[in-house]
Parts: C-alpha cells; sequence; structure tokens
C-alpha cells in the first residue's frame, strides 16, 4: 500500500494567525489552539484584545496571555484596541483582520456571555460572517 508523504499545506496556509482575547476561559481555548498551530506549523500569532470598558484591567488579561504562551514556548504579538462608541467589538476585529493579512483567524464561540446555552455568541457570528479569511471556531 502506498502512502504518501506528509505535507504541511497548513504552514503555507495559515502563516499569520488573529485570536480575539476578551478574558473569558472560552477565549484562552482559542488561545490554545492558536498556540497550537504555531508550535506546528511555524504560524504567527497575534492577541487581539478589544478594550470596551467591560473587559477589566487590560494589563491583566494581557499578563495571563503572555504567561499562557511562555509555557507553550510560543512567543506572540499583542494588539490592543480601545473601542470608541460609534463601534462594535465584532467590527473592530473584521477591521483588523482587513488590515492586518492574517491568513486565520481563531476564535472561541463564545466569549463572556451569561447564557450557557448559547452555541454562538453575536461577535463570533459577526467575525464568521464577514471576515475575508478562514475563521476556526473553538467550542
Amino acid at each position: 500500500m502506498y502512502v504518501r508523504e506528509p505535507t504541511y499545506v497548513v504552514s503555507y496556509m495559515f502563516k499569520r494567525i488573529l485570536v480575539p482575547i476578551d478574558g473569558s476561559s472560552h477565549s484562552i481555548k482559542a488561545l490554545d489552539v492558536a498556540l497550537d498551530f504555531a508550535k506546528r506549523y511555524g504560524s504567527v500569532i497575534t492577541a487581539f484584545i478589544v478594550d470596551d470598558g467591560n473587559i477589566g484591567p487590560i494589563e491583566k488579561v494581557r499578563e495571563v496571555v503572555e504567561s499562557i504562551s511562555r509555557k507553550a514556548g510560543v512567543s506572540i504579538e499583542f494588539k490592543i484596541a480601545k473601542l470608541d462608541p460609534t463601534t462594535s467589538i465584532s467590527t473592530a476585529i473584521v477591521e483588523e483582520v482587513s488590515r492586518g493579512g492574517y491568513d486565520l483567524v481563531v476564535v472561541s464561540a463564545r466569549g463572556r456571555t451569561v447564557n450557557p446555552e448559547l452555541i454562538i455568541g453575536s461577535v463570533t457570528l459577526s467575525v464568521v460572517v464577514n471576515v475575508p479569511v478562514s475563521v476556526f471556531v473553538v467550542r
């Protein structure tokens, strides 16, 4: 039986990955998936934090993300966007994807929503529908 050598198409397809972080445990799961991509395929990860005023201290969220990435042995980039009153979180993410030259967005299905029965949050749904690149939704 013939078995082909493994090819790593993923390493060419997903060089730059954006991971929106809202401080929730769900977004940390998405970060873990992106870190795995980086370790396996050499992807460059950018953690994108949108400060909407409800996320808590941004530096604390950043410290948690840095700690997790350090433990995984992967260095990541950070971008922090201050949300203005006329922009939504999903719009800020979509604009960053369009500007930043990303190949993939790894996002959690839900973020800080209080309803545990919700399958997919409004921000994630908007990102899936509106970004011009592949989206990996982590449940």
